[in-house]
């Protein structure tokens, strides 16, 4: 195999393989390899629809050799150092390979283990998460069979990828009880590490609204640090009046746990890492999409210190960025091209309603359709549930959308 690249492409993930249809695109004959070690390819947005009995799980799993791009290189390897001076990576096979420009990809890590008892009893006594490809199924089992009692769902204080999936599901669930006749005989609780339900006002206030309307109990800067299955029991810290932290606990019949996320550890321990990030991730311009210190590296997705939300909406729209920018300093010219931080979180209210909530760094609404997205409505639940499943296999990752 050629170990030299042009451009190096490390993960193939939605914005590894995104990026690199859209640089053959650009420039047809371009040598580019793709580090990846996995067989499979998921489109993850659906599992919260698998984890409320509205998507199957079958149809969220892909071989990943249909979507390497045509003229690519495969190398079915996990990248375990960097030596930017060198222009070079070393896999944990033994391999060296080298480029002109790295891209850097590989996604966020989930770091199940942060919750203490949580790999224990995952996916068993009534203890479930959406964010596991194994796992999200039975959350559909404990929403259908839940006959009233407490229900917890819990979100990290760090950053995660679809930042709105732990409350989504929260909804699904209330309104699926509601329609049960047992929302009275349930008490649910949303143990988060946010301050707030959602960042952005205008979408909060529907937010509010409907945690109001299903009686949902908040528990805001609250960190769950342990989940025991056997006994029912979810722990977690949270500040007193005098600011201490204090521990609590909670007793319940159902829970669907967020774990913390971070960069991956050989992202963190690399020289890539932004040093003042405690979480590891990729030190990158946030505009420009290209490393702090290293000209010829750029990075995208979950893996990057951006200050933006970690969604698919986001790589769709800082996949073109990259791409131009990369063959702008393969030019030997300066990166011209900026990301202003869009995002997007579709987010299910109850089944057949959906707010689309779109925003950019500032926070600020950024709204596609010409009506106010921040009222939930049956077509964006179409555009979640059938339209952007079939724009991502077919589109976005070919580099078409």
């Amino acid at each position: 195999m050629n170990n030299q690249f042009e451009v190096l492409i490390v993960g193939g993930g939605n914005a590894g393989l995104s990026v690199a249809a859209q640089l053959l695109q650009k420039k047809s004959g371009l040598s580019i390899g793709i580090v990846e070690p996995s067989e499979k390819h998921y489109y993850q947005p659906a599992w919260t629809l698998v984890g409320a009995g509205e998507f199957d799980i079958t149809e969220t799993e892909k071989n990943e050799k249909d979507y390497i791009p045509a003229g690519s290189t495969w190398i079915k390897d996990a990248v375990a150092t960097f030596e930017p001076e060198q222009n070079q990576v070393t896999c944990k096979s033994g391999a060296k390979y080298t480029y002109k420009i790295l891209i850097v990809a590989p996604g966020i890590q989930i770091d199940w283990q942060k919750i203490k008892g949580l790999n224990d009893t995952l996916g068993k006594n009534e203890v479930t998460s959406n964010y596991s490809f194994d796992v999200a199924p039975y959350t559909w089992e404990l929403i259908k069979n839940f006959k009233g009692g407490v229900a917890v769902f819990t979100n990290p204080s760090t950053a995660i990828k679809c930042g709105g999936a732990p409350h989504k599901i929260m909804y699904l669930a209330c309104d699926y009880w509601r329609k049960k006749g047992i929302l009275d005989q349930c008490e649910v609780h949303y143990i988060s590490g946010a301050g707030v339900i959602f960042g952005v006002k205008e979408y909060a206030q529907t937010l509010e609204k409907v945690v109001a309307d299903n009686h949902i109990l908040t528990h805001f800067g609250a960190n769950t640090v342990a989940i025991d299955g056997k006994s029912k029991t979810v722990l977690y810290e949270q500040k007193n009046a005098e600011g201490e932290i204090v521990q609590k606990s909670l007793n319940f019949d159902m829970c669907h746990a967020v774990p913390p996320q971070s960069a991956p550890d050989f992202i963190k321990k690399s020289p890539l890492a932004d040093p003042n990030n405690a979480l590891g991730y990729v030190e990158i311009n946030k505009n420009t999409m290209q490393h702090s210190r290293y000209s010829n590296i750029f990075a995208l997705g979950d893996c990057t210190n951006a200050p933006c939300s970690k969604t698919g909406a986001a790589i769709r729209k800082q996949a073109p960025v990259v791409v131009e920018n990369t063959l702008r300093v393969l030019a030997q010219q300066t990166p011209t091209a900026e990301y202003t931080g869009y995002s997007a979180c579709p987010i299910p209210t109850q089944y057949g309603k959906l707010m689309l909530a779109e925003f950019d760094y500032s926070n600020t609404p950024k709204m596609t359709f010409p009506f106010d997205q921040a009222k939930p409505r049956w077509t964006m639940w179409l555009l979640k549930k059938y339209l952007l499943p079939w724009l991502y296999w077919n589109r976005i990752l070919t580099g078409k959308a």
